[in-house]
């Protein structure tokens, strides 16, 4: 069977190699595509959020028997919807599931209506009044964009100055947009951070391996969030008991919250938990794989994923046994210089001899007169998996030393600091 992959990001990369192992996926065609994904995938300019041009791509392919829906913004304006109204197989959530991720205050209510734990919040959609709330919390706290904003609407402010600024920032001076039009302002918890995606088709939600994400730009965890310098899978902290303990209070809830809601949820949720002696509560939801998780966690899987997305749709991943690696493995984000504020591209990438089993997900790259250039903030994720977490990471760091481009930056403490 052909397939159809929406995208263009390093995660998208890693989906297309994981689908390209299958012996029943044919041809992969992918929309827009990256540098890294056209060796792989036959790639074509056209935009995510381009739907007409997506539907005719689908009428002019007719051996396309799936399309796979990656990014958040397509999901939430409903491609998905718009495909199988056109009698097209795809995978990703609906519009109504989708809006899990692309409202944070919808998120937040469900958790609150449910029971499943979550930090403190408020929403606000007036600004005199948030300004009047954030003046008289105990501080740091946080201030999060309601709609999506490319990973980078969670703001952590330490300080009344610091929380005036970024509800002016967000919801006067539109730094994200019609994202900021209503904030979350919500409690800061301390702890270790989990990414635990799942495969979910509405009757039965089953866990991935577990990864840690790390947003911030600096080494340990310092300067701006980003879109994610870098992962690491499975995460030490989360163990067998902690996990059951998810699965049975946030995990099946979830799931089960979204049926009693009217929007049944078909495709990859993701959930971004924080652990402390408190327990375990939900950060976030995301409506799709998570970027980079993607790229630790599906070197890992064993199983075709092709036929799990394919046991999504038709709903019957209950018979399907997913099985992962025991292994470990590491990705560090290679970034341009500046990422995630203003930077340059278009500057030559030079990948050296590196070794056969690392893996190169391809972000913000492009093909320009026979090179490879930088084509974004985040320009690669370089990944190894490996018998352990010190192994994994002890290969990708030496193999980073491989590659370079112009005001290449990336983390030099991902998988030390396990938190």
């Amino acid at each position: 069977m052909d397939i159809l992959l929406i995208g263009k990001g390093g995660r998208e990369h890693a989906i297309a190699w994981a689908l390209k192992k299958s012996p029943k996926v044919n041809k992969i065609y992918c929309l827009p595509g990256n540098g890294g994904i056209e060796e792989i995938a036959e790639c074509e300019k056209i935009g995510v959020m381009d739907f007409n041009r997506i539907l005719k791509f689908l009428q002019e392919h007719p051996d396309i028997g799936l399309t796979v829906v990656a990014p958040d913004d397509p999901l939430a304006e409903g491609l998905v919807d718009i495909l199988e109204e056109n009698g097209y197989r795809a995978f990703g959530p609906n519009k109504a599931a989708a809006h899990i991720e692309a409202s944070k205050s919808f998120a937040k209510n469900l958790m609150k209506k449910y029971n499943i734990p979550t930090p403190k919040f408020e929403v606000f959609d007036d600004y005199h009044e948030a300004i009047e709330y954030v003046r008289n919390q105990t501080y740091p706290i946080v201030v999060k964009a309601d709609g999506l904003a490319l990973g980078k609407g969670v703001i952590i402010c330490n300080k009344i100055q610091d929380a005036e600024n970024a509800v002016y920032d967000i919801m006067v001076a539109e730094r994200f947009g019609k994202a900021g039009k209503t904030i979350v302002v919500e409690e800061f918890i301390e702890g270790k951070e989990v990414s635990i995606l799942t495969f979910c088709d509405g009757k039965t939600i089953k866990p991935m391996v577990s990864s840690q994400d790390h947003k911030r730009v600096f080494d340990d965890d310092k300067g701006l969030n980003t879109g994610g310098m870098g992962a690491f899978s499975p995460s030490p902290v989360y163990t067998p008991q902690i996990a059951d303990k998810v699965y049975n209070e946030i995990i099946l809830p979830t799931m089960n919250a979204m049926n009693q809601e009217g929007r049944p949820f078909k495709g990859v949720l993701y959930f971004g938990l924080i652990m402390n002696e408190e327990g375990v509560k939900v950060l976030e939801y995301n409506a799709r794989f998570g970027d980079p998780e993607t790229q630790v966690v599906l070197p890992l899987l064993e199983t075709d994923l092709f036929d799990i997305m394919q046991a999504v749709i038709d709903q019957k991943l209950d018979q399907i046994k997913i099985k992962w690696q025991n292994k470990s493995s590491v990705c560090i984000i290679l970034t341009s210089g500046g990422y995630p504020l203003e930077y340059q591209s278009g500057y030559k990438i030079n990948i050296g001899d590196v070794e056969d089993d690392i893996l190169l997900f391809h972000a913000g790259t492009k093909k320009k007169d026979g090179d490879l250039r930088t084509a974004g903030g985040r320009v690669l994720g370089v990944t190894a998996v490996k018998e352990n977490l010190d192994k994994a990471r002890e290969a990708v760091y030496n193999n980073i030393k491989k590659i370079n481009f112009e005001g290449m930056h990336y983390r030099k403490d991902i998988g030390i600091k396990n938190d």
